[in-house]
């Protein structure tokens, strides 16, 4: 029987993904029935909240964490799966927004995030189809000064000697089109499984002691005696403290959130097997590859010869009827040898956007924390600040959550109503912007 979520889509098993498709067998995470008693309650199974949950049960604290749908059912299990190493911001807009010093703490902590993604690919046999390698592309030739500009400030005054500049030569030695002008290399980028990803963090919560709940979704959210009370359709979880890590699916669980969070869809396909030579001449050596579009394009292969590209946006829940017709047009403007060639696998997802695509933690009860709207980069971030919050949310000191959350959180403008159809307006002026 199909089961829908608060989008409307069938919560009751994963999309029909590639990924879903090249998977072991979901995590066996029985549904809540009856109340319990528990330290933490972690809401929402992607990487946010099994980062939490990891992180509190190997310090041998209680926690449960409910999730709606099978656990990795949302953005963490369906997206591109690329590895940007850093912040969705630059460096530069952070030191003109928060000065040398912050922006320095903040690099720390993205290459800190990046060394814990490598600890949690160690805990499956195949570290989740990791790649390494990621190109940034840029569609238009008078971005590159800017691009090669980031890379001298990264190399210089960071030390980061794994981003290199590409010229337009170098570019197209490396992909096969003629989309692109220029760009840079990030060595210690790539792209990964994120499905397999997020059920190796699972596995490995529900090993340290974490009890993990699939197909229970929270209804309702609200204080009691000893500190709060989370309702689902089958039980009660009674907590001394709560995470809400469910997402761009967050729909007013913490209604702080809903002014600083917008949910955006975003749309991949893949397609049939190509011949490996072919799929070899697309993207030298496989590394990832995302562009310079305010609504970017990015695309890898995978291990089996496919190409995995994504391109498109719109808002609201709704989706396109025909995700593989809305994204090929996008793929054959990269690619156009490609135009013709069969779609295996073709889904959308909501993921969470922030005014300044930073994340926002917030702490706005006592005993409640939310995370939310990576916008983008969650694969390397959302694993680490959730660990983070965890950590902080059991009493240990922890610096790195507590200078993310002073970072400023913008609203969206608009108030509850109009936020919306205000940035979509806005996001549909730049996505036309992309294709003058």
């Amino acid at each position: 029987m199909r089961q829908a979520g608060p989008s409307g889509e069938d919560i009751g098993r994963f999309p029909g993904s590639y990924y879903a498709d090249t998977c072991d067998a979901p995590v066996a995470a029985a549904q809540l029935h009856g109340d319990v008693i528990t330290d933490f309650c972690v809401i929402g199974g992607g990487f946010t909240g099994l980062g939490a949950a990891l992180a509190l049960a190997r310090m041998g604290r209680s926690v449960r964490l409910v999730e709606m749908g099978p656990i990795g059912w949302g953005a963490s299990g369906r997206n591109g799966g690329q590895i940007h190493v850093g912040w969705e911001q630059s460096q530069t807009w952070f030191e003109k927004k928060l000065g040398h010093d912050t922006a320095q703490a903040l690099w720390r902590m993205a290459l800190a995030a990046r060394a814990h993604l490598d600890t949690l690919f160690d805990l499956a046999p195949d570290r989740c189809d990791f790649r390494p390698g990621l190109v940034f592309a840029d569609h238009r030739p008078g971005h590159m000064a800017a691009t090669h500009a980031h890379v001298r400030n990264m190399r210089e005054v960071y030390g980061y000697g794994s981003l290199t500049p590409l010229s337009r030569d170098a570019l197209r030695g490396m992909l096969d089109t003629a989309a692109y002008h220029g760009g840079s290399f990030d060595a210690l980028g790539g792209h990964c499984h994120p499905l397999k990803l997020a059920l190796a963090m699972a596995r490995a919560a529900q090993a340290a002691g974490a009890m993990l709940h699939a197909h229970t979704p929270c209804t309702h959210l609200e204080p009691d005696r000893a500190g709060w009370r989370v309702t689902t359709p089958h039980g009660v979880i009674h907590a001394g403290q709560v995470l809400d890590a469910s997402g761009a699916y967050a729909r007013a669980m913490v209604p702080q959130t809903d002014a600083h969070v917008l949910p955006v869809n975003s749309y991949i396909a893949t397609t049939e097997p190509l011949d490996p030579a072919l799929a070899a001449s697309l993207i030298e050596g496989g590394a990832a590859v995302s562009d310079a579009r305010f609504v970017p394009y990015y695309f890898r292969l995978t291990p089996d010869h496919r190409l995995l590209f994504g391109g498109g946006e719109s808002y609201g829940y709704r989706m396109p009827r025909d995700i593989a017709a809305f994204v090929r047009p996008h793929l054959a403007r990269v690619f156009p040898q490609l135009a013709h060639v069969p779609i295996s696998h073709a889904w959308g997802g909501s993921l969470a956007i922030t005014p300044n695509r930073l994340p926002f933690v917030m702490q706005p009860q006592p005993g409640l924390h939310a995370v939310n709207g990576f916008s983008g980069v969650g694969v390397v971030m959302a694993p680490w600040l959730g660990q983070a919050v965890g950590r902080a949310m059991a009493g240990e000191a922890n610096a790195a959550h507590d200078l993310v959350r002073r970072m400023p959180h913008p609203r969206f403008p608009g108030g509850p109503w109009l936020r919306w159809p205000t940035q979509a307006l806005a996001m549909s002026f730049m996505a036309l912007r992309d294709r003058l």
